[in-house]
């Protein structure tokens, strides 16, 4: 397994030449930070095929395919978690001064089925990482799964835990007691501009502000996203 982790690590070496140039372009005192798919969110999208058009959002046959044929998964996710290691530490010898663990497709899964999918094959990549000598600061994403973020910011030894859009603010409070928080503008609110992402930043900021929280997203910037509403946004963040 070992053999197969580190030959993907080498299939996007590009991925580690851009973070040494990027890393060396940056001001010293900025952070890169370097991410990769987690193990749940990768088998979706290997196991879902042609039916990701049906039941989008839910991952319904990969979902099937856990209960049905839960050993088959889980040797799959275990394959995942040591390339996963392999791929992640690639990126910490490029430069990356953080990592982040993308669970996009965490949302929707039981407690029981949580456990197994998303909290277990993380806990198992950060000792991997761990093992393998990257020491530097890991932030956990259980996207959608508000309900579980406190068990999860308890069970896993990341730093950070980043929080979605739909996370209410009480729940983010809970968890920033627990760990330090990443999260959770809305994309398309910061799409939209005007004075409802002023509002939005002032109840994020009300509510998260006082604790320990990185500023950001609920997922990703959307392309055509207007420079003009970030800059909004620094400004407002600036001024409280």
């Amino acid at each position: 397994m070992r053999d197969l982790a580190e030959g993907a690590g080498a299939a996007l070496s590009e991925v580690g030449e851009t973070l040494s140039r990027v890393r060396d372009a940056l001001e010293p005192e900025r952070a890169l930070i370097g991410f990769a798919g987690a193990p749940w969110t990768v088998a979706t999208y290997m196991l879902d095929g042609e039916a990701r058009t049906i039941g989008k959002g839910e991952r319904a046959q990969a979902r099937t395919y856990a209960y049905a044929e839960p050993e088959k998964v889980d040797a799959l996710l275990d394959v995942l978690v040591e390339s996963s290691a392999w791929y992640l530490k690639m990126q910490a010898d490029a430069g990356a001064q953080a990592l982040k663990i993308f669970e996009s497709w965490a949302e929707g899964l039981p407690d029981d089925l949580f456990d197994r999918l998303v909290l277990k094959p993380h806990q198992k990549l950060v000792a991997r990482l761990r093992e393998l000598g990257v020491t530097v600061p890991l932030i956990g994403f259980p996207r959608g799964s508000a309900a579980l973020a406190e068990g999860y910011a308890r069970d896993v030894d990341v730093q950070a835990v980043a929080l979605d859009t739909a996370c209410p603010l009480a729940v983010g409070r809970r968890v920033q007691t627990i760990k330090p928080i990443q999260g959770a503008l809305d994309p398309l609110l910061l799409r939209a501009g005007g004075a409802a992402l002023d509002r939005r930043v002032d109840q994020l900021m009300e509510a998260w502000g006082q604790g320990p929280w990185v500023f950001n997203l609920g997922h990703g910037i959307l392309p055509d996203v207007p420079i003009a509403h970030v800059e909004q946004v620094l400004r407002r963040i600036g001024a409280q």
